[in-house]
């Protein structure tokens, strides 16, 4: 995703740092061959430069604000899928099970361990039952 929206700022960088060389090509040009003559000129031109970078800059930034809504979006979508889980499964949970997870995080213990399977398989068997009962998270 994050790909996307920088290769369509690459592109437009390409071209605008393509006008941007013509620019400075010119100005260099115009500055050997008047030998100051024309300050205001030169002025306009540096202006132009200056103008084009930042239209330049405020387009990546824009893009970059896009691509970070979207993921900030999808996290919070995964965060509200995790919680609802969560609930469920501590609802399945018997309190022995939930006994042990509680002295694996206060002993610093990985909850992912030795009692993940007897956790895992208490939600699958009570599951149908809960869903026979009507019962929903």
């Amino acid at each position: 995703m994050r790909e996307k929206g920088l290769a369509g700022a690459r592109g437009a960088q390409g071209s605008d740092a393509m006008a941007l060389k013509l620019l400075f090509w010119e100005l260099d040009k115009h500055l050997k061959s008047s030998s100051g003559a024309s300050v205001v000129a030169i002025d306009n031109k540096i202006e132009q430069a200056m103008d084009l970078v930042k239209s330049h800059l405020m387009y990546a930034v824009r893009e970059e604000v896009e691509v970070l809504k979207e993921q900030i979006k999808e996290l919070i979508e995964r965060n509200t899928q995790l919680e609802q889980e969560n609930n469920l499964l501590k609802n399945l949970a018997s309190p022995e099970q939930m006994a042990q997870f509680q002295a694996q995080v206060q002993t610093g213990g990985s909850p992912t361990g030795a009692a993940q399977p007897p956790v895992a398989a208490g939600p699958a068997q009570a599951l149908p039952s809960a869903q026979s009962s009507g019962t929903s998270a």
